[in-house]
This record gives structure tokens, sequence and C-alpha cells, in this order.
């Protein structure tokens, strides 16, 4: 038993280094000089040079693609939210055949390859003229409201049907039952599925480049990429503002380590 317990520790211990590996190779070579970086990839700096992080700040013009990738990624997230809860909702309490084939309809979605998609997608897209900032928050709705449903829907099966009998004996409409009883409840999923889509949309690099191509409305995986060019890669700039990239996902995560915990365990339960 003790062994079993020992050799266990030891399988999680390599596990964990494997892991953490892509992450000390980043931040390690993030402090050295492009020369220092290409002698020794493992090894830690000699010092810490943190030109690489000013220099990596000013091209990258890191507040103006930040706030880009905040804004896409928070306008994203309120869309598939609230789409994806009230389609999952009445999907789950209206029972007939139409409401199982579209409930169906959005699991096959999932099974379908962007890839498959992608050329008619972006012709389509610049038919409408949407080939910007809020052509690309419509996309990630699109693709991302078909996991948000299912998780949704099943959280929903969960809740009695007797409080949405009750909202509208108290003289609740279907709109006001939805926002004022059902969306509380879902508070534990609803934060699933933020964190879900925000890791995805947050570090997605294919999807902007194809629909956002104009430099003012870069996100910070598509600038990122201006390090590496057809003959060179500045492979000390780009780990340094991959690094810079990392910092505010980690103080989200800090901040909602709480709630992520907590909503990770409910859903695990319902």
């Amino acid at each position: 038993m003790k062994t079993k317990k020992l050799l266990l520790g030891l399988i999680g211990v390599i596990a964990g280094l494997i892991f953490l590996s892509p992450f000390y190779i980043i931040i390690v070579n993030a402090f050295k000089t492009k020369k220092e970086l290409f002698q020794n990839t493992l090894g830690l700096p000699e010092s810490l040079n943190f030109e690489n992080f000013i220099e990596a700040f000013d091209r990258l013009d890191f507040f103006h693609v930040f706030l880009n990738s905040l804004m896409i990624t928070v306008g994203s997230i309120i869309l598939i939210v609230i789409c994806s809860a009230m389609a999952a909702w009445m999907l789950e309490r209206t029972k007939t055949k139409m409401s199982g084939f579209i409930f169906f309809a959005f699991i096959a979605a999932m099974l379908i390859p962007f890839q498959a998609v992608m050329l008619p997608l972006i012709r389509m897209m610049g038919k409408l003229n949407m080939l910007n900032i809020p052509g690309l928050m419509f996309t990630y709705l699109g693709f991302g409201c078909s996991l948000s449903i299912f998780l949704y829907h099943g959280f929903v099966k969960g809740i009695p049907k007797e409080l949405d009998e009750a909202a509208t004996i108290d003289g609740c409409n279907k709109w006001q039952t939805f926002w004022y009883i059902i969306f509380p409840i879902l508070k534990p999923i609803t934060i699933t599925v933020s964190i879900l889509n925000t890791v995805w949309i947050w570090n997605d690099f294919l999807l902007p480049s194809l629909i956002i191509n104009k430099p003012e409305t870069h996100t910070i995986p598509l600038r990122t990429f201006f390090f590496f060019g057809e003959y060179t890669k500045q492979w000390h700039l780009a780990l340094a503002g991959l690094t810079l990239t990392i910092i505010p996902v980690i103080i989200f995560y800090f901040i909602a380590q709480k709630h992520i915990i907590k909503s990770v365990t409910a859903g695990s339960i319902k």
C-alpha cells in the first residue's frame, strides 16, 4: 500500500514537471538575450534582462492590443452566456420533436471541424461586411454556443419546473421568468461556461487572423506573431511578449479562484 502511494506520488510529480516545463522555458528565456537563448535554452539566465519586456511591450503596443483582446473576449462571453442559457432553457422546457431536433443539431455541430467551414464562412462574412470586431464576436457566438447549450441543457434538467409555473402564476412573462428566476440559479454552470470560452477566445489565433485583418483591431496572439518573420525569428521578444500575455490570465485566475473552484464542484455534483 505504501509502495503504491509512493508510485502514484512519483507519477504525479513527473506529470506536474512535464506540465510546467513549457512555462519554465517561456519565462526563463524571456530574460535572456538572443545569443544567450540559442546557446543555452534550458539553463537559467546569467542576469535578469528586462530590455526584452520593454521592447516587446512597445512593439506590441500592448495596451491597445490588450484592450482589443479584452473587449472581444468579454463581449463574446456575454453573448454566448445569455443566448446559450436562454436557448437551453427553452429547448429543455419545450418537449416537441422540433426542439429535440434542434438540440441534437447543436450537438452534431460540435463534431464539425472549423477548417471544413472556414473558407465559406469568411466569404459569407465578407459579403455581409462583417470582417470586423462585431463580426468576430458573432462568429464566436456561433462556434461557442453548441457546447454551451449542451452544458446548460444538462443543468436546467435539475431545476424543478414548478419554479417556472410559480413565476407564471405571480405574473412573470417568459423573459422575467428566465432573467429573475432561472438565470441566477444557473450561476455555477455560467462560470464554468465562461471559463471554458475565455481560455479559448483569449488564446485564439486562427479566427481573428481571418476576420480582423486591420492592424488597429489586432488581438494579442495576432500581434505576437509579428516577431516571427520570413527569414528571422525574434524568440527573445516573442517569449517576453508571451509572458506579458500570460500575466492578465493569472491575475484573473487568482481573483476568480474561489468562484472557479466552487462552480466546478457544483457542476460536477449536478
